[in-house]
């Protein structure tokens, strides 16, 4: 039987109080600097105010929401052959993979400071356009192109 372990608690960011801003700091964070990371998040949800006269946590939650998943594809083993099974996916997950691709999407931007980047992915995902919105829509593409064997899933 596994170890099953315990998920360890994350206390809500200082300045907006909301987990979700908590678990994007910690996922933005690179080699413990959290402090970095804070100032990044922080920095870009300034850019966004100045940019687009907004509040930058309705941006940031319409961006997340863009960009979540709804369905994936697993692979699973039958016989010899693996196939790519089109899964739901779970909220939990759903959120660590808009944020992962989010922070990907600004990430491969080059030429500008990770804040503005940042700030601008964070922009267009709540437009629904985007390289992390184009990352969900192969994703979707994926499922949809396997949908023949989503009746492997268990």
């Amino acid at each position: 039987m596994p170890k099953k372990y315990k998920k360890q608690d994350i206390l809500p960011d200082p300045v907006y109080n909301n987990l979700i801003v908590a678990s994007f700091i910690n996922h933005l964070m690179k080699n413990g600097k959290k402090s970095v990371a804070r100032k990044i998040l922080y920095g870009a949800f300034e850019i966004i105010k100045s940019k687009t006269k907004e509040d930058p946590m309705e941006v940031f939650d319409k961006a997340i929401e863009a960009v979540s998943p709804s369905v994936e594809v697993r692979p699973q083993r039958v016989g010899g052959a693996t196939y790519q099974v089109p899964r739901e996916v779970n909220s939990k997950r759903r959120l660590s993979l808009a944020m992962r691709w989010i922070i990907n999407a600004a990430r491969a931007k080059k030429g500008k400071p990770m804040q503005e980047k940042l700030a601008q992915e964070l922009i267009l995902a709540s437009k629904n356009e985007g390289d992390a919105i184009k990352k969900k829509i192969n994703v979707h593409k994926m499922a949809e192109a396997n949908k023949a064997f989503a009746h492997l899933a268990h």
